[in-house]
Parts: C-alpha cells; sequence; structure tokens
C-alpha cells in the first residue's frame, strides 16, 4: 500500500465497451439508488490515520474506500459499491484521455463538537452535477444515488472526518468520465462515477489573511456558449497558465474577466468573487458564464443577515479602480468550497496596483466567514435546512 492508501493491485473496474445504438438523450435510469458496501480489509491503522489527521494537507491523502458506479448506453447505471479504495485501469483509448468529457464535484462532511457528521447543501452539489453531467453530455446520476454514495462512503470512513479543529474537514470529490475506448467525437457510451475524499485543512494554511489577484487580459476561462457554468476539468486545466502568469507577477491567484469586451468580472481562478460597497452592497457577477457556487448561493442568502443587500450585476474592472481609489469600494472577497471565504486585499494589472479598503481583511467579509463556518460546524443555527446528518 502506498502513502494514499492505494492498494497495489491492478483493479479492472472499468469494463469492456457495451456496444448498441447510439441515443439522443443522455438518460438515467433510477432502479438502481443504493450503493452495495464491499468493506476493505486493508483499511490503516488508528495510529497511521492519526498521525495524518494531526495535519491534513489539502488533496493529498484519501480515506481507505471509494465509491464508484457504471453506465453504459442501453442498460444504464450499474454496479454501484463502496469499497476499497484502488487504482483504475483503463484503455489507453479512453474517450476522456483524448476529449475530456469528464465532470467533478466538490463538497466536505464536518464533524460537530457532539461527534456527530453532517453534510453541508449536499443536494445542491448533486444538481449542479447533474446540470454539468448535461452540457458535457454525459448520463445524469440520480440525486438519491448521488446523496446515498456520499453518506454510505462518509459512514463506512467516519473515523477520517478530523475533530472540529480550526477548518478541518473532510472533503469530499464526486466525478464521472467517459471510459469507452473510442477514438471519435461523440457522446461516450461508457462512462465511470467514482467518489473518494480526503481530510483537509484550511486551503490556505495561514489563514485568511488576504490574497492580491493579477487581473488577467491576456487568458479567458469561458465565453457565451461555453462551459462556463459546468464544473468540469477543462475548464481549471484552461486556467493554469493565466495563474502562473499570476504567480509571476507576484499574486495569489488570478481573476478573469469576460471574453467579450475584456472589461467585466468573472470568477476568481477556483472562487466566485464578491464586492462590498460603501452603500451595503453585496454585488457578484450574475450567472451565465461562470460557476453556480454553492458558496456562492450560501453568501448571497446570509448577505441581509449582516446588514447588506445581494446584487447580482456586473462590475467592470474601471468599476473596480474607480471605487478602490474613491472608498466606495470597501471590500472585495473571494467564496468556494475548498478556501470558504477569502479576502482579497489587492488587485493588480498591467498598468495598475490597487489596494481595497485598508489593504487588510474586511470586517464584513470575515464576519460573513465566520458565520458560514459556524452553520457548517454546528455551531450556529442552521435555519435554512442546509445540513444534512450523516453520522
Amino acid at each position: 500500500m502506498d502513502r494514499n492508501g492505494l492498494a497495489r493491485m491492478p483493479y479492472p473496474l472499468v469494463s469492456a465497451l457495451s456496444s448498441g445504438p447510439e441515443r439522443t438523450v443522455r438518460g438515467y435510469h433510477p432502479a438502481v439508488t443504493t450503493f452495495r458496501l464491499d468493506q476493505s480489509d486493508n483499511v490503516r491503522t488508528k495510529a497511521e490515520r492519526d498521525t495524518i489527521l494531526a495535519d491534513p494537507r489539502f488533496g493529498t491523502v484519501f480515506t481507505d474506500h471509494m465509491a464508484t458506479a457504471v453506465w453504459t448506453e442501453g442498460d444504464g447505471w450499474r454496479d454501484h459499491t463502496v469499497g476499497p479504495l484502488r487504482p483504475f485501469s483503463v484503455h489507453p483509448a479512453a474517450a476522456v484521455l483524448h476529449y475530456a468529457q469528464e465532470v467533478f464535484e466538490g463538497l466536505k462532511a464536518y464533524r460537530h463538537a457532539d461527534g456527530s457528521v453532517w453534510l453541508f447543501r449536499a443536494d445542491a452539489n448533486a444538481e449542479r452535477f447533474q446540470r454539468s453531467a448535461r452540457r458535457l453530455a454525459l448520463p445524469e446520476l440520480d440525486t438519491a444515488a448521488f446523496l446515498d454514495g456520499i453518506e454510505q462512503l462518509v459512514r463506512v470512513d467516519a473515523d477520517w472526518v478530523p475533530a472540529p479543529d480550526g477548518e478541518k474537514s473532510l472533503y469530499l470529490r464526486p466525478f464521472m468520465f467517459a471510459t469507452e475506448p473510442f477514438i471519435g467525437v461523440r457522446p461516450a457510451r461508457e462512462v465511470t462515477y467514482c467518489l473518494i475524499a480526503s481530510p483537509v485543512g484550511s486551503y490556505f494554511p495561514s489563514g485568511p489573511t488576504g490574497v492580491n489577484l493579477w487581473v488577467t487580459d491576456e487568458y479567458v476561462r469561458a465565453a457565451p456558449g461555453g462551459t462556463g457554468e459546468a464544473k468540469c476539468g477543462g475548464n481549471y486545466a484552461a486556467g493554469l497558465a493565466a495563474q502562473l502568469a499570476a504567480q509571476e507577477n507576484d499574486c495569489d491567484q488570478v481573476l478573469f474577466v469576460d471574453a467579450v469586451e475584456r472589461e467585466w468580472l468573472e470568477e476568481s481562478g477556483t472562487m466566485n468573487v464578491f464586492v462590498v460597497t460603501r452603500d451595503g452592497e453585496l454585488v457578484t457577477p450574475g450567472l451565465g458564464t461562470i460557476l453556480a457556487g454553492v458558496t456562492r448561493g450560501s453568501v448571497l442568502a446570509l448577505a441581509e443577515d449582516h446588514g447588506l443587500t445581494p446584487v447580482q450585476r456586473r462590475i467592470g474592472v474601471g468599476d473596480l479602480r474607480a471605487g478602490c481609489a474613491d472608498g466606495s469600494i470597501t471590500e472585495i472577497f473571494a467564496a468556494g468550497t475548498a478556501a470558504v471565504i477569502t479576502p482579497i486585499i489587492g488587485l493588480r494589472g498591467k498598468d495598475f496596483d490597487l489596494t481595497v479598503g485598508t489593504g487588510k481583511p474586511g470586517e464584513r467579509t470575515l464576519a460573513l466567514r465566520e458565520h458560514l463556518l459556524d452553520i457548517q460546524f454546528g455551531r450556529a443555527a442552521d435555519t435554512r435546512g442546509w445540513l444534512r446528518r450523516v453520522v
């Protein structure tokens, strides 16, 4: 077994191509929604697990189990299993390797002070997973199956959910990819679903101290009609060059603008962006070419609790430059599952270098962040029914 708990053995999960007529509608078969448990007999010891949980590094070590299911044209979903974490065996012609037909999600399981374990808005992740699948011409996984797989995996690996120390949690990564061995441009007729889990600490180890963003006018993340609203790997791969450019300009991350006018804010590299105004507005770009973030929606819902009016509208780079200069923009932050809420304290571009507010994390940004974390970890009342108990 390697350091990630991967068994050193072939894992022929992906079956041979099941032939059949191509269908226009890429639906799902909801008849099977229960994942069968095949418990691993090769789990890490408590001592090994405790060492990892003492200082979990984001996305580097994984739990002892994973959930899987296979979809084939004509037969639908089958082989729903929560079993040992093992490598995949795929054909070199697997469609995902050539045409990037895949989607994924990201959510967390949180341990509360009484030892119970909860999911946060997992139903919203299930719905977005389905929307992403439709955009990438992949089959949809039924919401009940999506939630059942997550709950069973979290239960069998419940000891991997960290104690509520700081921001430690269990990060869950559901994903789906085209496994049909076929080099041709059409939707794949065989697809594999998988769910893995990784104990994590804070995405930014130094905490919410604030980041600087590089406003790129060279690279774009998405265009109208593209895959901007889908959570697919290609969107993130396309942003890596921009992220490197940000680092070359002494910035922590990139801020993308629109593909047409190169003026209107879209997203940070992995997060949605929010602007707080002196007049008490909480402004974020509207949907269309950006990801409908679950954290984004949660922040908008919490805004009025903090005396802010949530507004979804276009925000230009010119608006940022003017607002930071005259003080009408007081705070800027980014929001996403991995990092929760991250203060943005500076913005740089080819011909500007802006300080946001006082150059320190804003008061309302930190209050929203604490409020969201308190709900997730059970320290504040869940008045909106966002939490779902698993253990």
